[in-house]
């Protein structure tokens, strides 16, 4: 299946490069571009991408407030968002990830790997640059411990499935899960849909934000640069 991709980007030529790169890497394809983040909401409306490429600053509606639309919407609930930026602020991981991107990539990242960022989010996982990683665990060390209200989120999961929740945050893949759990890669997926479903996320992203967020890891986890 070919991957449908539109692009949000305020500036034009961006936009262009972008645009070569991905309609010649085989299985994506351009269906749209935005300079803005109301257009990109319009437009994802219309074409209803698998993934969307999103600057993080945007004249009128930036790029994280765009994501939150596009999450929202109940029509858009396939849409996957890849955000790009020349910035790596805490502020920008942290409430790009809670808006819903399924991934948070630098602008200056290398072609291959804004390709495989847009496959991998597209797959339903999520992408983090190394030292975007690196901040997010950051952020999450500053913040207070969670209450009993936020580990309550995690009570209709089984023992099982809290192992998986945490070797994912730990950044590990369905292939890396499979070794280390040795079971098959249908369970691994199983797995992976009944977590999805139960704490009601879209992508594997913000599994790793909501095993932080109840305690279930701890900062000291070293996860891996794609989650």
């Amino acid at each position: 299946m070919t991957v449908r991709v539109l692009i949000a980007d305020d500036q034009e030529l961006v936009r262009a490069s972008f645009r070569l790169l991905i309609d010649s890497a085989p299985g994506l394809s351009v269906v749209g571009e935005a300079g803005s983040g109301g257009e990109a909401v319009v437009l994802a409306g219309a074409t209803v991408p698998d993934v969307v490429v999103m600057d993080v600053r945007m004249p009128g509606m930036d790029g994280i407030e765009a994501a939150r639309r596009i999450g929202a919407d109940p029509a858009l609930t396939a849409v996957r968002v890849l955000m790009l930026t020349t910035f790596d602020l805490d502020e920008y991981v942290y409430a790009a990830l809670r808006a819903g991107a399924s991934g948070f990539l630098l602008k200056d990242t290398s072609p291959a790997l804004l390709l495989d960022g847009i496959r991998t989010v597209a797959a339903g996982e999520g992408m983090l640059a190394p030292t975007i990683t690196r901040r997010l665990i950051e952020e999450f060390s500053l913040r207070p411990e969670p209450g009993p209200a936020p580990a309550r989120r995690l009570d209709a999961l089984t023992e099982r499935e809290r192992e998986v929740l945490t070797l994912i945050a730990r950044g590990l893949s369905n292939t890396e899960l499979t070794a280390r759990l040795h079971v098959s890669m249908a369970t691994v997926k199983t797995h992976v849909s009944r977590l999805l479903a139960k704490l009601h996320a879209r992508d594997r992203a913000q599994l790793v934000i909501t095993a932080y967020e109840t305690g279930l890891v701890t900062t000291g986890a070293n996860p891996e640069s794609a989650l």
